[in-house]
């Protein structure tokens, strides 16, 4: 399943006192995602004040969390998190944690990204390189798409690294935790989904200047030029994809539909 099970107790407790919760009176549903064999799953189900699910897909963890932590079984989802309907499951909100499978990592903040109304808080530990990408600023080589949109609704805070030795079987690559917290954004000032079009397109062909890189997808907007065209995906800040998008929107507007890039 493309994970490797984190052996130190430590770390494991590091990575659940991460997460906030709620009152002993009034708490919170948070999601584990990949439970594994509950190395996090022990902690979260110490807590009071939160009230721990899991979404594990490997029937052999299945049935290991079933034997060792019956009190869990009742609120453990066997099944794909990716294919989850989280609305239905969840419609009053919830939080997520997880020892995020490599594989599925970005896969799995897409799903966050999606229902971001639902989901004030993320923690996860995923490869250190993706980690860094996500955190990090503009005019960074390792910002990205992923890096925008979850920044677009998110305040991204790198935790701390996790190396090798904690796991079984071990990484060939370090390891590192982070937190994702709902920012004060509720909509952003353009179509939001000409946005994600935008912000995708952009760095479609990242080595080439935003001109191109737009051209490509939506055409040559009748001949018509913004400031940042000379410039590069990475070199824009969330704020920047927005004003570009609200340019996008005007200047395919006055291209007649024929010409449009289909």
């Amino acid at each position: 399943m493309g994970q490797h099970f984190l052996t130190d107790q430590n770390i494991a407790r590091k990575i659940c006192a991460s997460l906030s919760g709620g009152t002993a009176e009034h708490p919170v549903p948070v999601l584990e995602v990949g439970c594994g064999m509950g190395v996090l799953t022990q902690y979260l189900l110490q807590r009071d004040d939160v009230v721990t699910y899991g979404a594990e897909i490997d029937a052999e963890s299945v049935a290991y969390l079933h034997a060792h932590f019956p009190e869990f079984t009742p609120r453990l989802m066997e099944g794909d998190f990716l294919r989850m309907d989280l609305r239905s499951l969840f419609p009053d909100g919830l939080r997520v944690i997880g020892n995020f499978p490599y594989n599925i990592s970005s896969q799995i903040f897409f799903k966050v990204l999606e229902n971001r109304d639902l989901i004030p808080e993320c923690v996860g530990m995923i490869q250190r390189e993706v980690a860094i990408r996500l955190a990090e600023p503009p005019g960074s080589r390792e910002y990205g798409i992923l890096s925008v949109l979850l920044q677009a609704w998110y305040d991204i805070e790198y935790l701390f690294t996790v190396n090798e030795s904690v796991f079984n079987p071990p990484p060939k690559v370090k390891s590192a935790v982070i937190r994702l917290r709902r920012n004060a954004t509720r909509e952003l000032a353009c179509d939001e989904r000409l946005f994600i079009r935008v912000v995708k397109a952009s760095f479609g062909q990242r080595r080439k200047m935003i001109r191109n890189s737009l051209r490509a997808v939506f055409g040559d907007f009748g001949g018509a030029e913004h400031p940042f065209f000379t410039r590069r995906a990475e070199q824009l800040s969330v704020d920047d994809f927005v004003e570009l998008t609200n340019w996008v929107a005007t200047a395919l507007e006055s291209v007649p539909t024929a010409e449009r890039a289909k």
